[in-house]
């Protein structure tokens, strides 16, 4: 693991990183920030052809509907840091590209292996676009790559681990400080912040009250959303049900509410943006994602399950409108007693966006979509 969190950073630098796989070497390129001559430089340092790895939802978006996993689009070594653009997120790769080499190019693909996976993989937990430029080192190369590593100018890292470092480090959250922190909402409340093995994110148990932990617990699960919990923005509900969980669970006599670090469903801060300018031309919330090589939620839960352990919660009432959160921590271990609906203000502003998660993600949003009056809902 500790090789995988130093590869994560590497590659948010912009660095590139050196995937094992057997006897397999891939040299592993971010496409954010790749120089314009990436291709032509990482066909230099590995001896062979580079390809792009890319996403089924975005080798969908290239017309490649049937794809179930993810592929490897070998490359001409003059494809441009704006060709990797349009082919790794562009909105209008066959107006951009052309629609003969799209298709050229979908003839090409050749499925991934596990250091393309691993590669795929480290992009998403870094937050990165999910594409990666990869090249196998040829044989005449490897002395010189094996040389770099040894002087430790390039990371090498295990494929395995790196394929499953999605996981979070499962069953390993360290509970590192908390405090008594008084809101405007419940006075009572103790924050306890919980740090995930890799460091990387850091998600926050809202304790309000004393809540009898034996007996059913209402709970909320928060993804974080900088521009609605903070900025107010309209363009979501998350400010809205942020704040009506925090006043239900004090009206109910106590309760959880965990603030998890999964900004715009899992995808970070940096593509939730993406993805909003991608929204201004038209699309919905899920096809933008899509359009970026991102499934419809990319969140896990298995951080919220650590958590209520570590908290000693077994039982909850819980506070959403999205089933998926229902079966995660249902599949957790953790019974879910109740659901209760939450909801924020309906404006002009985010109606498609809630109309979206309805009608294509399975949210249960007909008290807001359909008029009825803002606010907290049992079921």
């Amino acid at each position: 693991m500790h090789q995988v969190e130093r590869a994560i950073f590497d590659l948010r630098r912009g660095l590139p990183v050196l995937l094992l796989a057997g006897e397999a070497r891939v040299l592993v390129q971010a496409i954010e920030g790749a120089a314009e001559a990436a291709v032509a430089r990482l066909a230099e340092e590995a001896g062979s052809t580079p390809a792009l790895v890319l996403s089924r939802h975005r080798l969908a978006q290239l017309g490649e509907t049937e794809a179930a996993t993810p592929s490897r689009l070998p490359l001409p070594e003059w494809t441009d840091r704006q060709r990797l653009a349009e082919l790794a997120f562009g909105a209008r790769p066959e107006e951009r590209l052309g629609s003969d080499d799209l298709a050229r190019w979908r003839r090409a693909l050749e499925p991934a292996e596990s250091a393309d996976r691993g590669a795929l993989a480290l992009m998403r937990r870094a937050l990165l676009i999910p594409a990666a430029l990869v090249a196998r080192v040829a044989d005449p190369r490897r002395r010189a790559v094996e040389a770099l590593v040894a002087e430790g100018t390039l990371l090498a890292v295990e494929a395995a681990p790196a394929e499953r470092c999605l996981e979070g480090g499962l069953g390993m959250l360290k509970r590192v400080s908390e405090a008594h922190v008084p809101l405007a909402d419940a006075f009572d409340c103790r924050f306890v912040l919980f740090r995930e093995p890799d460091g990387l994110r850091e998600h926050v148990a809202v304790v309000i009250g004393e809540p009898e932990i034996g007996e059913v617990v209402p709970l909320r699960l928060h993804s974080a959303c900088l521009t609605g919990d903070l900025f107010g923005s309209l363009r979501c509900d998350c400010g809205e049900q942020l704040r009506n969980a925090v006043t239900e669970i004090e009206a109910l006599g106590g309760g959880v509410l965990l603030y998890l670090a999964q900004e715009g469903r899992g995808i970070g801060l940096a593509n939730k943006l993406r993805a909003y300018t991608l929204q201004d031309s038209g699309l919905d919330t899920l096809d933008a994602d899509r359009i970026l090589g991102f499934g419809d939620d990319e969140r896990h839960y298995g951080v919220a399950v650590d958590m209520l352990a570590s908290l000693g919660i077994r039982r909850v009432q819980l506070l959403t409108n999205n089933p998926r959160k229902v079966a995660a921590l249902t599949e957790g271990g953790i019974e879910v007693v109740a659901r209760q609906a939450l909801y924020g203000s309906l404006n002009d502003h985010n109606r498609r966006y809630l109309s979206a998660k309805a009608e294509r993600a399975g949210h249960l949003l007909d008290g807001v979509l359909n008029g009825h009056e803002d606010g907290p809902r049992r079921s």
